[in-house]
């Protein structure tokens, strides 16, 4: 999420948050405060993120507290700052720990009319496990052992109470605050209306079955955080400092660039840099979901989250730890909830507007039919009105959409592939066309000698010997190219009356000797017959005292998986793949046939990219997406015109992947194929849950409507649906093709 200029972002984590709910009301409520900009509460993580227009900061700051506060009591805010948490100090945050029950039980009213009480702490398992279970031992005393009258009442009510007495408790403080129409209350009237007409065993029964179905509901929504905050377990926790012949543990924020540190076996890299001394296996998995460990010596790059496997190495560090990829890495995924999925606003909208209206339905359900059927009691009528609205809650979807895109968002950063937010990973279902640009994204972005064809008096190790030489002044990636393929010291002394001639090449005197080395417009310039090789590639001419020498062809080469990305795109349903280049026609036809992309267009300038964009662009359909993959800082204009951007984050430029939708931590094409099998799949899993939920509801709707379900079927199809749709959105955290 990027930051405006003059902006200010800040973030707390909230301590007690324990429903989608009630994130969902306090982003809108904290969202609405004058000087703020932008908000979003991540449910998954419990942080809310706040931007404000500068000079507002501290007063939003403050008003977001106290809007919390009110909202809900029992959550607190605790600043983060360089990923510590720093309790906000305030009139009305209580301490972590203060109030247990606060911390692990709270009740949430919706502004829909919506309420959950849920007991599901994990320190407070036991003892909620203990209390359903007394409960559930005196209600079944007092089924079946042989009393009646005064003492049965007495025992089932004892049993309500130890089962349900904080609901009860709950709703009556709701009642107080002006918040009636919630699960709290409709439980609490539905089962003491069941003791009211002698069904004690159902009003037990049932809020028995509603508190287990709770305690689950909170398990399953733990065990999604677990897993999902598991993947992002990549935090360094200290650097081993070396200071001349003495280390000491650090925190990775005290390193600076330049700075030598010291990674044991089994250790974390804590920052980027450089091996200096020692060899080891690097365990790149958490960053780049590369399976198969990595060799490291000297002279090797590596990235903070890497494990050292075996070996000790010494590390010059290139990046300060806030610039480092494990810390770019955990602020991506953390912002990524800030850009919600369409599905996702819908749903949100959804719930807000559904259960206003089955609340006035089930109203008009409890008064009309008794005034209009003959022979028709208020006391069945209510009944169903009852059950009705506890069956109407929307809490599945609310809950468990969040949940499955967090989860496709944590599976595509296990592989090595950043998806800034749901909205983008939603988008990756309607993609039909996939734009690549050439250099550093098909290809390696490295230039190499791939043909050396001298004149027929000219050997070939004598042609690539003056090729250096000529080129030996010149900073250009080829140049640095031939003189890597030649290979041994250049005699500077050799080499005079050096001349560049812009867009053409070089003269330059080479042990007395005039060379000419450049393009085919130079050739003809200077009036030198020359021939071209079959080869494909950028190619070096080079002549010697106005003979023609020989040619050198200089060549990218492609990518090992590059082909199997535009296999594995076309096999997804992909219509059309492109390429653009600023290289020559023939050295991208060259590329573009080894491929196998559909259309090709060479000799572009950054502007031209967006206008072949464009008009790309009017070839699909209104609903149909394009990507756009590249890494330069060139790329970045058409990266932001792009439906999709997707930059190469391993080698890719700063700029680019600040301007990208999507990055690619491995620079492997093959990448975006598994990101648009992550996307199907989230959507897939996403849409089972709203089609379940919702079909079950509307059954369940119909029947308690009918009078035919019962306060029990009521909880089923709301707690139930909800347990069975939070473990079905687990689900979107495996990878695709892993175990």
């Amino acid at each position: 999420m990027n930051t405006l200029e003059g902006n200010v972002k800040r973030q707390w984590e909230l301590t007690g948050l324990d429903c989608a709910n009630c994130a969902m009301k306090i982003e809108d409520r904290v969202g609405k405060i004058e000087g703020v900009t932008s908000c979003s509460v991540n449910f998954v993580t419990k942080t809310l993120t706040m931007e404000t227009v500068a000079g507002y900061e501290a007063a939003a700051a403050a008003e977001a507290q106290r809007t919390v506060t009110s909202l809900e009591p029992h959550v607190k805010l605790n600043e983060k700052i360089s990923g510590a948490v720093r309790p906000r100090p305030s009139a009305h945050a209580h301490i972590a720990g203060d109030d247990p029950a606060h911390d692990h039980k709270h009740t949430h009213a919706a502004e829909a009319g919506h309420d959950h009480s849920h007991a599901h702490g994990e320190g407070n398992t036991r003892r909620i496990l203990l209390r359903l279970g007394g409960g559930g031992i005196l209600a079944a005393a007092g089924m079946f052992l042989p009393v009646s009258g005064i003492p049965e009442l007495l025992l089932f009510l004892a049993a309500y109470f130890i089962v349900g007495g904080e609901v009860v408790w709950q709703a009556t403080r709701n009642i107080m605050r002006g918040q009636v129409f919630d699960e709290n209350f409709l439980m609490a009237l539905a089962t003491i209306g069941a003791f009211a007409i002698g069904e004690y065993p159902e009003g037990v029964a049932v809020m028995l079955f509603y508190q287990v179905g709770e305690l689950f509901q909170g398990l399953a929504v733990n065990r999604s955080r677990r897993s999902i905050t598991a993947l992002m377990d990549i935090r360094p926790e200290f650097a081993e400092l070396k200071v001349g012949n003495v280390t000491r543990r650090v925190s990775p924020e005290e390193v600076g660039v330049g700075d030598i540190i010291l990674v044991k076996p089994g250790e974390k890299v804590p920052l980027d840099g450089r091996i200096l001394e020692g060899n080891s296996m690097m365990d790149t998995s958490a960053l780049t979901g590369e399976s198969v460990p990595r060799s490291a010596g000297p002279g090797s790059t590596v990235l903070s989250g890497f494990i050292n496997r075996n070996g000790v190495v010494t590390i010059e560090v290139t990046q300060t730890f806030g610039e480092s990829a494990v810390s770019k890495i955990l602020e991506l995924v953390q912002n990524a909830a800030g850009n919600k999925a369409k599905t996702e606003n819908f749903i949100t909208k959804f719930a807000r507007g559904y259960t206003p209206v089955v609340v006035i339905t089930a109203v008009l359900l409890a008064v009309v039919p008794p005034l209009l059927i003959s022979g028709a009691t208020f006391s069945d009528w209510i009944y169903r009105a009852l059950v009705f609205l506890v069956i109407s809650c929307p809490c599945a979807l609310v809950v468990s959409i969040p949940l499955g895109f967090f989860g496709g968002i944590g599976a595509a950063s296990r592989s090595g592939i950043l998806v800034k937010g749901g909205n983008f990973l939603e988008a990756l279902n309607e993609v039909k066309m996939v734009i690549f640009d050439k250099t550093g994204t098909l290809t390696k972005g490295q230039f190499k000698v791939a043909g050396i064809y001298p004149a027929a008096d000219m050997a070939e190790s004598e042609l690539l010997r003056v090729a250096a030489y000529a080129e030996s002044h010149s900073s250009h990636p080829i140049a640095e190219s031939i003189r890597v393929a030649y290979g041994a010291d250049i005699a500077k002394e050799g080499i005079t009356d050096y001349n560049e001639i812009p867009g053409h090449g070089i003269e330059v005197r080479v042990e007395g000797q005039a060379v000419l080395a450049g393009n085919a417009r130079l050739m003809e310039q200077e009036r030198i017959a020359y021939r071209l090789p079959e080869q494909s590639g950028t190619v070096v001419h080079l002549a010697i005292d106005k003979q023609y020498a020989g040619c050198l062809v200089i060549a990218d080469e492609v990518k090992e998986d590059s082909r199997e990305a535009i296999r594995a795109l076309k096999e997804l349903g992909i219509r059309k793949t492109v390429m653009l280049t600023g290289d020559t026609a023939s050295v991208a036809e060259a590329v573009g046939k080894e491929l196998g992309v559909d259309e090709i267009y060479a000799g572009l300038l950054p502007q031209h990219k967006v206008e072949v964009m464009e008009r790309l662009e009017g070839e699909q359909s209104r609903r149909e997406k394009i990507i756009f993959v590249g890494d330069g800082i060139n790329d970045t204009p058409v990266l932001a015109r792009a439906d999709i951007g997707i930059a190469m984050g391993g080698l890719g430029s700063d700029a680019a992947i600040e301007a990208a939708d999507i990055v690619i931590m491995t620079d492997e094409p093959s990448k975006i194929a598994a990101a648009i099998g992550i996307a199907k799949r989230t959507r897939s899993i996403v849409w089972q849950n709203i089609i379940f939920a919702l079909g079950v509801k509307a059954v369940f709707l119909l029947l308690g409507a009918f009078g035919i379900a019962t306060m029990w079927e009521a909880v089923f199809s709301d707690v139930g649906v909800t347990v069975l749709a939070v473990l079905n959105s687990v689900r979107a955290l495996k990878v695709p093709g892993q175990s």
